[in-house]
């Protein structure tokens, strides 16, 4: 006998007629931790730059990586801004990898490669992504403290 699956994204309303928004998508205050963040996120959080260091990847390199399934919820970006026209833009993955790059840094993964086309997701109501994630954890451990 097979279990009925629930649905990925449920909604919920406030006091009898509110706004219908997802579960799980949590609102972040603005300025918490040091990060500009902006309320109901689609991404954990946005961030301008990069936090882990230099892992001098080509693209050769991305390319063995096998790609993996990753909810945006859980993605941290990289940049604060897109270009519309990119985002709109039919033949935007024609000259790159078809899938983002993230970087799995302190248990944090970060959107490198791929804001538009994380984002079109989004927009499409979708809440997973296939993404190319390089685990800087596994290749540089931690130092033990002293």
């Amino acid at each position: 006998m097979r279990r009925a699956r629930p649905s990925r994204i449920r909604t919920r309303t406030g006091d009898g007629g509110g706004p219908h928004r997802p579960i799980g998508w949590p609102t972040v205050e603005a300025g918490s931790g040091g990060r500009t963040e902006v309320g109901s996120l689609i991404f954990k959080a946005v961030r301008e730059g990069r936090p882990y260091p230099e892992h001098n990847m080509s693209t050769k390199d991305w390319a063995m990586i096998p790609p993996r399934q990753i909810r945006l919820d859980t993605l941290v970006t990289t940049k604060r801004e897109l270009a519309l026209d990119a985002l709109l833009a039919d033949d935007s993955t024609f000259y790159g990898d078809l899938f983002p790059h993230a970087v799995l840094w302190h248990g944090e993964m970060y959107l490198e490669d791929g804001l538009h086309r994380a984002l079109r997701a989004a927009l499409q109501q979708r809440t997973v992504i296939h993404v190319r994630v390089l685990d800087l954890d596994a290749l540089m451990p931690a130092e033990p403290a002293r």
